[in-house]
């Protein structure tokens, strides 16, 4: 089965200056993301601006999606959408190190649209940006309510520095 992100460019590749444009709406499956964050079932939106230019074909617009991962101090699951912006290029002839090779009379945007939401979703979100986390004596959710531990634990590897701590204050 073809993918739907494989698109053909022969009136693009006539003249300079043609323009396309791409609204999909794409199952996640068709990406093989292979990433535990995006389901398989999740729908990715890709909507691309082609135009070609003398050394190939921009590559302009978004591709977003659905992720769900937890929070990285309170451990929370969210559920986000990922937007990333496209800026690419695509040629016959690769001259340029960060362009992407045509195959042919065509491009296939799914390899380019994968990375781009990858590299769009953050390696640490938080549920908010003054999330507490937990607490590290006891591990209970500070998000809800504080916990009944020591205010502060000393570490007994750490003495010796305290006590210098007090002598030089």
């Amino acid at each position: 089965m073809a993918s739907p992100l494989l698109v053909n460019v022969v009136e693009l590749t006539r003249r300079q200056g043609t323009l396309k444009d791409i609204q999909l709406i794409v199952p996640a499956s068709v990406f093989a993301f292979d990433d535990a964050r995006i389901a398989d079932t999740d729908q990715i939106d890709v909507d691309l601006h082609l135009e070609s230019v003398s050394g190939g074909i921009v590559v302009n617009g978004t591709v977003a999606g659905k992720w769900a991962t937890a929070c990285r101090r309170c451990l929370r699951e969210l559920h986000l959408v990922a937007t990333a912006e496209v800026d690419e290029l695509y040629q016959q002839v690769v001259d340029n190190p960060d362009a992407y090779p045509m195959t042919g009379e065509q491009l296939d945007l799914t390899g380019m649209a994968r990375e781009t939401l990858l590299l769009a979703m953050a390696d640490a979100p938080l549920c908010r940006p003054d999330c507490p986390g937990l607490c590290p004596q006891c591990g209970a959710d500070l998000t809800t309510a504080p916990c009944g531990c020591q205010a502060q634990r000393t570490d007994e590897r750490w003495a010796i520095l305290d006590q210098l701590r007090g002598e030089l204050d």
